[in-house]
């Protein structure tokens, strides 16, 4: 099969021993190697070698394909399906989760010479995730607000690493902790504040089926946390950015 890759062990008797493992048993054994969490949400990319990603993408394309054959849709004659299983393997890897293999984004911080202190905010910035119990999409906006300290990035930045997090499957209460805490590895800031807005289509396409209904959440860290003014600055000036009646 393409998607195993030949390792060498050593028997009993001390002689070499081929076997071939898929190469998602390959990834899996290193990160447990390593006492390392591999959850739905986490970042596994410093655990995949150069080549593995496309290796892996040809190995989930043939258990889409299974999946497919399970479901009863005969991909060997229905023009539309043929394909199906090797686009869905690279929109799970490269695009809708890659989150989960790719590196961040680069970012690259300034000194803030000029000492800013006054917060801004940045929004709406869209997000697209997938709701880890079902692996339906979750699409909303988020809003991010900075009181800055020693160090700035670029606006587009926090768009980047935003897309970068909620590009895995996610429980929103989630998503929006580990947004703050990679901003925070970033920039350091004296005070953040992360709100978002989202639908889930757990709720809308299946279930209770309630189209318009959305869920709101936000973090707050540092200074916005502590002072009750600052706080609610943020949130006004939220408010203001908001766009009225935008679907999603």
């Amino acid at each position: 099969m393409t998607s195993t890759n030949p390792t060498k062990s050593i028997n009993e008797g001390g002689e070499d021993k081929i076997s071939c493992k898929l190469v998602s048993e390959i990834i899996r054994s290193r990160i447990q190697a390593e006492n390392a969490r591999f959850h739905a949400n986490d970042n596994i990319s410093d655990f995949i070698f150069p080549g593995e990603l496309e290796t892996l993408e040809k190995e989930v394309a043939t258990r889409v394909r299974d999946l497919l054959k399970t479901l009863l849709i005969d991909i060997d004659n229905d023009h539309n399906t043929q394909e199906t299983a090797e686009r869905v393997s690279r929109m799970y890897i490269n695009e809708v989760f890659k989150g989960r293999y790719h590196k961040q984004p680069k970012v690259t911080s300034f000194p803030n010479d000029k000492n800013l202190d006054e917060i801004y905010t940045v929004g709406p910035i869209t997000v697209r995730s997938a709701c880890s119990h079902h692996l339906v999409p979750i699409l909303g906006d988020c809003w991010i607000g900075i009181k800055p300290g020693d160090k700035v990035i670029g606006l587009s930045k926090f768009a980047r690493v935003a897309d970068w997090v909620f590009s895995r499957p996610h429980i929103q209460e989630e998503a929006v902790m580990i947004l703050a805490d990679e901003i925070e590895s970033l920039c350091n800031p004296k005070g953040l504040g992360i709100i978002i807005k989202a639908q889930h289509y757990c709720m809308k396409w299946r279930g209770v089926k309630e189209p318009d209904t959305s869920m709101i959440n936000s973090v707050v860290r540092g200074d916005f946390r502590h002072d009750p003014n600052l706080k609610q600055e943020f949130f006004e000036l939220v408010r203001q950015q908001s766009t009225v009646g935008k679907n999603y």
